[in-house]
């Protein structure tokens, strides 16, 4: 019990010094947050209208695609902004944002009340699955329900991920906690609103392939994209799920965060999404600043490490279950073979 118990106060310890020493690197620059934010949204907007004008369809599907990868740009400052780590102070980046959450189908109610409590509870066992993908135990899952376990594996299927425009954007941000309780989410019933208004007046006035193109088909790929982003964050090999006695927010960011290795290109895209393990030890850093971060403090440099490779994406979807007793993820199938072993 001592030793637990000044094992407990050590891992503290451990948290506070290595926050302080992200502290530095949550101090944004007005100029340079602008600059991502502004040159973001003008090269996101003439994307738009490649798509929606261009001569030919090789052409607009091109555009259409570059929208995509633009949106996730996009949202990544959003996310930003909704962390306070660019433009708080800002009337004008609140009006654009508002704007944009409609476009996206990320109502800031929603999306701050779901991801702020992920944030606060990542890589938990007893935690609900409130802004994240629900995870399961072994012996969660022996106890299930059949229905339960169809709606489990439902949720962390590929093809929900493939379809996050509806599943996750649509569904699970938007629709649902507006159905659960309208006085608080009040706002997802205006983007809903907007994003159809929008969709309609593209199709009246352009038709449906300039609907199509400037915001079904990059939508649908910008969610994809973002969809699996999430999912792999926290659905990896050799990551681990915490006891709610063993759990600290650096142990969640080092061993239930995952660092996605990226080329640059994909890097500016996804506005460093991948230095993930920083962003959930100081959600203050702008996502500018992740890499400086990174390169500055070493205890951050041994991330649990994956990559787009056809390899790990298959790898993130065969971790299905968390088994205590192997202190690892399992496949259905590998959980399957061990139970009926048994």
């Amino acid at each position: 019990m001592v030793e637990a118990s000044r094992k407990a106060r050590s891992d503290v310890q451990a948290d506070r010094e290595l926050f302080k020493a992200t502290l530095p690197f949550g101090v944004e620059s007005a100029k340079t947050s602008w600059w991502v934010v502004g040159s973001t949204f003008l090269m996101l907007l003439a994307a738009l209208f490649g798509a929606a004008l261009a001569p030919v369809w090789p052409l607009r599907l091109l555009f259409s695609i570059l929208s995509a990868l633009l949106m996730v740009r996009a949202f990544i400052t959003y996310h930003d902004y909704m962390h306070n780590a660019i433009l708080s102070r800002s009337r004008l980046a609140w009006w654009l944002f508002r704007l944009y959450a409609a476009l996206a189908l990320t109502p800031p109610r929603s999306w701050r009340n779901s991801h702020n409590f992920h944030h606060g509870h990542v890589g938990k066992i007893d935690a609900a699955s409130v802004g994240a993908f629900t995870m399961m135990t072994t012996e969660m899952w022996r106890d299930a329900s059949l229905a339960t376990r169809i709606a489990y594996r439902v949720e962390r299927h590929p093809l929900t991920i493939l379809a996050g425009y509806f599943t996750i954007f649509f569904l699970s941000v938007t629709v649902l906690p507006l159905l659960r309780n309208p006085a608080r989410h009040w706002d997802s019933l205006l983007v809903l609103l907007g994003h159809s208004t929008l969709i309609a007046a593209l199709w009246i006035l352009g038709g449906f392939d300039v609907a199509f193109f400037v915001v079904l088909l990059p939508m649908t790929i910008a969610s994809m994209i973002g969809s699996y982003l999430f999912f792999a964050q926290h659905s990896f090999e050799n990551m681990h799920v915490l006891p709610a006695e063993t759990w600290t927010s650096r142990r969640a960011a080092m061993e239930s965060s995952s660092y996605l290795k990226l080329n640059n290109v994909m890097r500016w895209f996804t506005g460093n999404i991948g230095y993930h393990h920083i962003h959930h030890l100081n959600v203050r850093i702008p996502f500018y600043r992740l890499p400086e971060a990174m390169e500055a403090i070493p205890e951050l440099q041994s991330p649990v490490t994956i990559t787009l490779s056809l390899k790990d994406i298959r790898a993130c979807f065969r971790c299905c279950l968390w088994d205590e007793g192997l202190q690892r993820m399992v496949s259905y199938r590998e959980y399957a073979r061990a139970a009926a072993a048994v």
